[in-house]
């Protein structure tokens, strides 16, 4: 069987309310190419499976690979990557269960750009933001958190570093398949954190060549927060996500120290979590802030920003105080 062009990585779990229109996006899609859609199913408990087994027979000329779990993963993340590991494709596209694209040409659109352009290792677009009844987002405050994608044109990995952007949604990526070559440990992907992967994946590209961002809208990202919800934003209501951004950041530091050195901006962002999980303990001293202070210590301050020196966790937290304190810190 001949390979297809582009393999469309399906990502889903717990669905029903939202999978029949995602797939039927995905499958209306037309192309000139061949590809296939190879779904990650993390063994949910609705009705999920047996909607996309009814759309797909609908559908019967586009390949696709059905990984239904019997048991979930308990990492949504270790679920993407098992699936993008099946993906036979040259190119690769995403999507969530709850997300759809709104535009029949977006793989078309895409492949083509990169095709024509070598130089580029990915292509990504505009999307819309919508609720859980498909309605089109207005809350400002909301709508301030999609602006974390507003980019045009060009995309670098020194602008993932420091222009406070990324360069599209994850339903928004098409790139090359870079991972048959093992360039890089790319279980990075489910080991950084267990809901977070577009930050990865897009790490994955940019240090390989650069993003170009259509100003194009080609997909709908469903934005849901509320209480009882399964997806991050709503599981994030329960986490303390300053203490889960700064391990990520220290887990995606100590992976690239395997292959580039540690910039002066990484260094200065590793003594800056240290400092956060210091203020935390110091605010609130307890087992689980007093494990965050030694673990940032450990990997930021022994690994990271002073590899070389020999220093202990209590003689380094004075000295980051006292230059606090005199404004040299």
């Amino acid at each position: 069987m001949t390979d297809p062009k582009l393999s469309v990585i399906f990502i889903t779990y717990n669905h029903e309310k939202y999978v029949e229109k995602a797939l039927r996006s995905v499958l209306e899609q037309k192309t000139d190419f061949c590809f296939e859609v190879v779904i990650g199913e993390d063994c949910s408990t609705d009705g999920t499976c047996r909607i996309m087994d009814r759309v797909i027979e609908e559908y019967p000329g586009i390949p696709v690979k059905k990984i239904y779990r019997s048991k979930n993963t308990g990492r949504p993340t270790q679920n993407v990557y098992e699936t993008t590991m099946e993906c036979r494709g040259q190119y690769l596209a995403y999507l969530e269960g709850d997300d759809y694209w709104c535009d029949e040409n977006k793989l078309q659109k895409q492949v083509d750009f990169l095709e024509k352009h070598p130089e580029y290792i990915a292509c990504t677009h505009s999307c819309m933001m919508v609720d859980e009844d498909s309605k089109e987002i207005e809350d400002p405050e909301i709508l301030n958190i999609g602006k974390l994608y507003e980019y045009s044109g060009k995309f670098t990995f020194e602008d993932y570093k420091y222009s406070g952007s990324w360069p599209g949604h994850y339903a928004t990526v098409v790139s090359r398949n870079i991972y048959p070559e093992r360039k890089y440990d790319y279980t990075l992907l489910y080991r950084a954190h267990d809901f977070v992967d577009d930050a990865i994946i897009l790490l994955f590209l940019l240090i390989q060549g650069d993003i170009y961002r259509m100003d194009e809208v080609m997909s709908v990202w469903r934005y849901v927060k509320k209480k009882g919800g399964t997806n991050w934003n709503s599981l994030a209501m329960k986490r303390n996500i300053i203490r889960d951004d700064c391990y990520l950041s220290q887990t995606v530091a100590l992976w690239l120290k395997q292959y580039r050195p540690i910039s002066d901006y990484g260094k200065k962002k590793a003594k800056r979590d240290f400092g956060t999980a210091l203020k935390m303990f110091l605010k609130s001293p307890g087992k689980e802030n007093l494990r965050f202070l030694r673990d940032m210590y450990e990997g930021n301050i022994r690994k990271i920003v002073n590899p070389d020196k020999k220093t202990t966790l209590v003689g380094y937290s004075i000295g980051f105080i006292l230059e606090k304190l005199t404004g040299k810190g």
